[in-house]
């Protein structure tokens, strides 16, 4: 596949970024001595979990909504999320004055469902295990004249999560590597896009739970490979196979795909709260969980990773602060 067949390449970052000058939050860029430490290199962590709707997802779904007609505007938009993407959309479409419709699963997570409602979106509920969120969202569209809002596989909405690894390569200058949490592939073929036609030698990790490692699974075949309902503590990895743009993105242009354990995940997230008093959900940990475990040689490298949300369950995170 050559680039001119991908989806999106800088430019599209570039103009997302314009869009969402002054819209979006320029997150800060996060430092410790003591990861240094333990990785032997210089780590600088863009903070997501301090976007607004907590999380990456604000960006891209901005990015799309801020195109739509004015007529699209007036008729509406229905998106379907496990839980950022839902609050990203919400808050956009409030933000530009669209009514929002998103489809949840029964069990996403509370904060981000009632966070979802917050924002002023209608929600509609479906079983994870037994219903096709996708099909609800396209029948309601066709219903209803609203035009979906997928939440990865668009190029708006990856170029807008695109603007996250802009933003921290403008502000920390040349990395070696890049490491972003992948779910969809939204934000890492956006991230990848971004970091390497900024740095073209970078290396872009893309990482997974072991439990939902449907790209792992996929770049070894060479072609999006489904998997069930992942049943990982990464909510926002519950897909279940790579997007048919994103996946060409990831597979031209990332070094690899890297998976660690939900019990590495748990630690990670233990870990980012009590040493560097950042609260991140289980998503946004799992890059951290694969530096910390110390499987990648990052000696003498500088390492740029990806926090992507900080929506975090407080029952969950009570769990894991009492083990």
């Amino acid at each position: 596949m050559t680039a001119t067949q991908l989806a999106i390449g800088l430019d599209d970052v570039r103009q997302a970024a314009e869009r969402l000058r002054g819209v979006a939050n320029r997150t800060p860029v996060a430092t410790s001595r003591t990861v240094d430490d333990l990785v032997g290199g210089r780590v600088f962590f863009k903070c997501e979990n301090l976007q607004r709707g907590g999380a990456f997802k604000f960006r891209g779904a901005y990015n799309r909504l801020a195109a739509l007609s004015a007529e699209e505007r007036q008729r509406g938009i229905v998106a379907f999320s496990s839980g950022n993407h839902a609050q990203g959309v919400a808050l956009a479409a409030r933000e530009l004055e669209v009514p929002a419709t998103v489809v949840m699963p029964t069990d996403a997570p509370t904060l981000k469902l009632a966070a979802t409602q917050a924002y002023g979106a209608a929600v509609v509920r479906y079983d994870r295990l037994t219903e096709d969120r996708e099909a609800i969202a396209r029948r309601l569209a066709e219903e209803h004249g609203l035009t979906l809002v997928p939440p990865y596989d668009h190029p708006l909405i990856m170029a807008g999560q695109g603007t996250a690894a802009l933003e921290l390569i403008e502000e920390v200058g040349p990395l070696d590597w890049l490491l972003a949490p992948v779910g969809g592939g939204g934000l890492l073929s956006g991230c990848v896009i971004a970091a390497t036609g900024l740095l073209p030698g970078i290396k872009t990790i893309g990482v997974e739970t072991e439990k939902s490692n449907d790209w792992a699974l996929s770049i070894e075949a060479g072609h999006p490979v489904r998997i069930p309902p992942p049943d990982t503590i990464a909510d926002g990895m519950r897909t279940q196979q790579p997007g048919a743009l994103t996946f060409p993105i990831v597979q031209r242009l990332a070094y690899g795909i890297r998976t660690v354990t939900d019990e590495e995940v748990k630690d990670a997230m233990r870990f980012l709260l009590l040493r560097m008093k950042l609260l991140v959900e289980p998503t946004g940990a799992v890059p951290v969980a694969l530096l910390l475990s110390g499987r990648v040689d990052l000696q003498g490298q500088r390492v740029g990773v990806i926090l992507s949300g900080g929506n975090a369950d407080p029952a969950l995170l009570a769990e894991i602060l009492a083990q």
